[in-house]
């Protein structure tokens, strides 16, 4: 055995321990995640349920980034985030996803039934206000002040707002703002009794809290029933293996999925998710691990 001396066993141990702490790192680094979300219900619901599944369970550093539907749809196209979950298709967000189809991965639907429309409530007469024809009689376009309550201007529901205008012909200004402004203007209205029409969309929390219906679409002009999907940068099925399986497997039913929302409006989001995952504990186990158990 060759005689090595202390100072360059010291100095050995010192490169293996740099080593070590750069693969550590490398390790660490590769473990972190960032995914885009819109302040939306449902959205805020599934992109913090995946969240803290992925970092109790894989162990991974997560960021959120908000940020609008177009840039959330060039982000993950372009690499800057790895994930978004709220691509609604086939038709809400045909025009984005058409732009950057082939080059990102299509992870599939996390949840199926889901809906567009003009949301009205129910103390307005439906022998008055059935459809969304109805609202170019004079005096139903009176009472709503020739206004339909919207959402975020880029939003998939808004464009197809506009082209709903056209279609019906109707001499109606859409009001854009965020999802909670038009929660809250419709918070406003029902107190009031007031008439208001505004975009909506199931699942939805607000379903639960108030009594609504949608409007009657015989055109067609919102589009039919939708399923909402996880798109991915490519490349983070080779890189991260174990989280691509996770998320190819993260889907829940719809009414499960209403249930968290309606509870995160009573509490938080983050104390509803973690009711839920600690609820459904064989639901977790198999999105982690693919294990079907009873």
């Amino acid at each position: 055995m060759s005689f090595i001396p202390k100072r360059a066993l010291t100095a050995l141990a010192a490169t293996a321990l740099v080593g070590t702490m750069a693969t550590s790192a490398m390790a660490a680094e590769e473990k972190k995640i960032n995914i885009g979300w819109t302040a939306w219900s449902d959205a805020e619901t599934v992109t913090k349920m995946a969240a803290k599944v992925m970092e109790d369970r894989l162990g991974y550093d997560v960021e959120l980034t908000l940020a609008d539907i177009a840039p959330q749809y060039q982000g993950v196209e372009k690499g800057d985030l790895d994930l978004m979950m709220m691509a609604w298709l086939p038709d809400t967000h045909a025009d984005y996803y058409e732009k950057v189809a082939g080059k990102v991965i299509d992870l599939g639907p996390m949840y199926t039934g889901a809906k567009l429309g003009w949301v009205v409530p129910n103390y307005i007469p439906e022998d008055q206000v059935k459809t969304i024809a109805d609202l170019k009689k004079p005096e139903v376009a009176e009472k709503l002040d020739n206004k339909i309550q919207g959402i975020d201007p880029g939003a998939g529901l808004m464009r197809l707002s506009d082209e709903a205008i056209k279609t019906y012909g109707l001499d109606y200004e859409l009001v854009s703002a965020s999802g909670a402004a038009m929660t809250a203007a419709l918070d406003r209205a029902i107190k009031r009794n007031e008439w208001i029409v505004v975009t909506g969309w199931s699942p939805h929390w607000m379903f639960g809290a108030y009594d609504l219906r949608y409007l009657e679409d015989p055109e067609g002009a919102l589009g039919g029933s939708e399923r909402v999907h996880a798109i991915a940068r490519m490349g983070l099925d080779r890189e991260h293996p174990e989280l691509f399986a996770f998320l190819t497997r993260f889907s829940l039913p719809l009414e499960e999925l209403q249930a968290v929302m309606a509870e995160a409006e009573k509490t938080s989001y983050e104390d509803a998710v973690a009711k839920y995952i600690e609820d459904h504990p064989a639901r977790v186990n198999y999105w982690v691990t693919g294990e079907i158990k009873g």
